[in-house]
């Protein structure tokens, strides 16, 4: 995964899509400008929801050599996943801070793999667990709705957590999602976040090359 760290990109969350049609699906999305795929793992026991797993990754590897994934896993267990993910093809494994005691050893577990390391931080976690952390990864991820389930409403009161981490760590990738669409994509621009997981706002859309490309613009206005 070659590119410069800080710089805008943006994830389509493919769980929004028609997922009896999905690489179809992602193509679409590859089409209409996204830079990486943000694919959501679920256990039905950290979040009270079940999707798919490592089988579903490796088959859309086999589609998308060149594509990045970032794998946010929303399980009990993260150390349990991390040799599957990275067999199945993932580049980024994003796990939940609240999910381990040991959140340092699975950082290593997922680099000794050969991939990227981020965390992610649900809505009632401190970001000061976030911040002594943010040195050894390569995503921070503040969540901006509760995990789970699509559709919610972004929190905008999420915020200075982001803006926290980019001051900082202003080299940083650091990464919403939840909500994020062209009505909420400027707060979220403002306060420092440069990786925007869109859902329903772009995979839904009828034009989500123009929803890419404004989400894009906006965040370059203020990464500059």
């Amino acid at each position: 995964m070659s590119r410069c760290p800080g710089g805008c990109m943006i994830g389509p969350s493919i769980l929004n899509a028609d997922l009896s049609r999905l690489a179809e699906e992602c193509q679409r999305m590859l089409d209409a400008g996204a830079d990486y795929l943000h694919l959501d793992v679920m256990d039905g026991h950290f979040v009270p929801n079940l999707t798919f797993g490592a089988p579903v990754v490796e088959c859309l590897r086999s589609k998308f050599p060149g594509v990045i994934f970032e794998v946010h896993m929303m399980v009990s267990n993260p150390v349990q996943w991390i040799g599957d993910m990275a067999e199945a093809g993932a580049d980024i494994y994003t796990f939940h801070l609240e999910a381990t005691d040991s959140p340092k050893a699975v950082i290593s577990e997922i680099r000794a793999k050969g991939m990227k390391a981020g965390c992610g931080i649900k809505p009632k976690t401190s970001v000061q667990e976030l911040l002594s952390l943010a040195p050894l990864l390569d995503v921070c991820l503040v969540m901006t709705v509760e995990p789970g389930f699509g559709g919610q409403s972004f929190m905008v009161d999420m915020m200075p957590k982001v803006a926290a981490l980019r001051e900082a760590f202003p080299l940083s990738d650091i990464e919403v999602d939840g909500g994020l669409s062209p009505k909420t994509i400027e707060a979220a621009a403002t306060a420092g976040a440069n990786m925007i997981v869109s859902g329903s706002a772009v995979v839904k859309s009828d034009n989500p090359s123009q929803v890419i490309q404004l989400l894009k613009n906006t965040v370059n206005k203020f990464r500059k």
